[in-house]
């Protein structure tokens, strides 16, 4: 049988006509009764050390080149193909050790998701909270100098507003890593980033971050909640820039919209929103209001919106106030925001009234309409008008008595 498939083998390819052989022409007899080799090649093992192609493939020196390319084509196409993909893919980097400075209600809320993702928190705090973290696997620190011993990758400063800057101050920078990279969470965004530039050795990363989300409106999740941050300063390249990626992936794999924005810009923002809902709330909380059997949807969401302002601590709505260049400027507008509702309810007023005494309109002709007993209505305006007159008398002069014009005495 081999010697039979030796022999076809070396037998030309006969054309069907005694011209030239063409292409379209050629029967190759070895092709037409003879199983193809080449298809099974790539059903072998291969060897170490053996031929780029199997031996049943090989070519041979009295074939056509015609018979060779078809067993080449029939190799390549039946073959498995063997891809070089070059160099393996790089590591995943090493999870993050991040630090937290201030393990109060905030602190805590962050280093939950931070864990979710599974880096490593380690915590320092003035207050004693080593069973809580015991719990949780979190390393705690009694002070911040044991922290920085161990070096983290990321310090993240969660004190208040307006214990920040001493609690920078003390930090020891000489015992972290030339390269670590130290992050806010304050709700004022130019105050901490000149005070980082200002504090901080040349070598470390700056990220100024704001969740505009806290242990209450992120209690169900962090999606779609809004991330502010601004890359300070990030080394281009390197380990600090990956770091600076994987810590803000934290946030965005949990599932916040990230924006990137100037911490002047921020504050700008901030001053117009958030400050100005604080001060709000503050306003409603001194009118004690409560809640009744009749409730409207908008006074639901004036009680929510007071309940949710005054939970935080006063220090947190003084430091708005107080850190951002732009509240002062909110708060004017406020005020006169206010007077201007004032003068166009007692504007209002005054137009009525001068009517009735200079241009000695009568009442009636304000008002229309009917009671149900058929009666005109302009007794009643008569009767809400002697309620206002006092209050606007006491805003301009001295208190007067005034008679509307068409009415008696005893009406």
């Amino acid at each position: 049988m081999a010697s039979s498939l030796r022999h076809f083998a070396g037998l030309a390819c006969f054309p069907t006509s005694s011209s030239a052989p063409s292409a379209s022409g050629a029967t190759c007899f070895l092709r037409r009764y003879a199983p193809n080799f080449c298809a099974f090649a790539a059903l072998r093992p291969i060897r170490p050390g053996a031929a780029s192609f199997p031996a049943a493939a090989a070519p041979n020196p009295r074939a056509s080149p015609t018979q060779h390319e078809q067993c080449q084509d029939s190799v390549h196409q039946d073959a498995a193909p063997c891809h070089d993909d070059g160099d393996p893919p790089a590591p995943a980097p090493a999870a993050l050790r991040v630090g937290i400075v201030g393990f109060g209600n905030f602190g805590q809320f962050i280093a939950g998701g931070i864990q979710r993702q599974g880096h490593t928190v380690l915590a320092a705090s003035r207050s004693d909270y080593y069973a809580y973290c015991a719990e949780r696997g979190i390393r705690f620190f009694r002070s911040v100098d044991a922290l920085c011993e161990e070096r983290p990758d990321v310090l993240l400063i969660c004190s208040s507003i307006l214990s920040t800057e001493s609690v920078v101050r003390a930090i020891p920078f000489h015992k972290l890593r030339s390269d670590t990279i130290v992050a806010d969470v304050l709700s004022v965004k130019e105050f901490p980033r000149n005070l980082l530039l200002e504090i901080l050795p040349p070598g470390f990363g700056i990220i100024c971050t704001h969740p505009m989300f806290g242990p209450e409106s992120g209690k169900h999740g962090w999606g779609k909640l809004p991330f502010v941050y601004d890359k300070v300063r990030v080394a281009e390249g390197g380990d600090q820039a990956t770091k600076c990626d994987q810590f803000l992936s934290i946030f965005e794999q949990e599932g916040c919209r990230m924006v990137e924005m100037s911490c002047a810009e921020h504050d700008r923002y901030a001053a117009g929103s958030q400050f100005i809902t604080h001060t709000i709330g503050r306003v409603l909380s001194q009118l004690n209001l409560k809640s009744t059997p009749i409730n409207t949807k908008g006074y639901e969401t004036l009680l929510q919106l007071t309940k949710n302002t005054i939970s935080d601590s006063f220090d947190l709505y003084y430091g708005l106030f107080m850190y951002n260049v732009n509240a002062t400027e909110q708060l004017d507008n406020l005020e006169r925001a206010f007077e201007r509702v004032k003068q166009m309810l007692f504007g209002r007023l005054h137009d009525l009234l001068r009517k009735q005494i200079v241009e000695r309109v009568p009442i009636s002709t304000f008002s229309s309409g009917k009671l149900e007993n058929g009666k005109s209505n302009s007794s009643i305006v008569v009767q809400e008008e002697k309620k206002h007159v006092s209050a606007v008398a006491s805003l301009t002069s001295p208190p007067t008595t005034l008679q509307p014009i068409g009415s008696s005495p005893g009406q």
